[in-house]
């Protein structure tokens, strides 16, 4: 099965969305077929591009993610995808309580799969200076190249 990542934060218009670009930046250089999402458990960013901040440090480092846009997490994610990989501990208890019945997807924290880092939390630029997309880039990068190399052990 391919696996499939949908990483949440709040309104997806920080994290999220810079998570879901770091992992697929990881995967394409790993040559790991994988799928990768983003979506916030609020939705009041639904339909919305990134927040100009980070889509600025994204592209600082190569991507461009000024084509994604919010959206909010559904009952189906937890079945379509493998893996949902929350930003925070608000978030990722919002996933559990959101969660139906009959979900399949393996919950975590982003940082839970960086040695070292379990139980961290990512820093949340929003409210903060410029520089804090900087702090927020270099912790979804650390996620992202960890849970894409976990993800490729297990499938070989």
């Amino acid at each position: 099965m391919t696996p499939s990542v949908l990483f949440v934060c709040l309104g997806n218009i920080c994290r999220s969305p810079l998570a879901e670009a770091a992992f697929r930046e990881e995967a394409h250089r790993l040559k790991l077929d994988a799928v990768a999402d983003s979506a916030g458990t609020g939705g009041w960013h639904v339909g919305a591009p990134p927040d100009p901040r980070a889509q600025a440090v994204a592209l600082k480092n190569g991507v461009d993610i000024s084509a994604l846009r919010g959206r909010q997490v559904k009952p189906a994610d937890f079945r379509r995808f493998t893996h949902l990989v929350a930003m925070d501990h608000d978030n990722l208890a919002n996933l559990r309580r959101l969660a139906p019945p009959d979900a399949t997807a393996e919950l975590s924290l982003l940082l839970d799969h960086v040695e070292g880092r379990a139980g961290q939390a990512v820093a949340d630029p929003y409210f903060g200076e410029d520089d804090g997309f900087d702090v927020t880039w270099a912790d979804v990068t650390a996620g992202a190249r960890a849970l894409a190399a976990e993800l490729q052990r297990h499938r070989g």
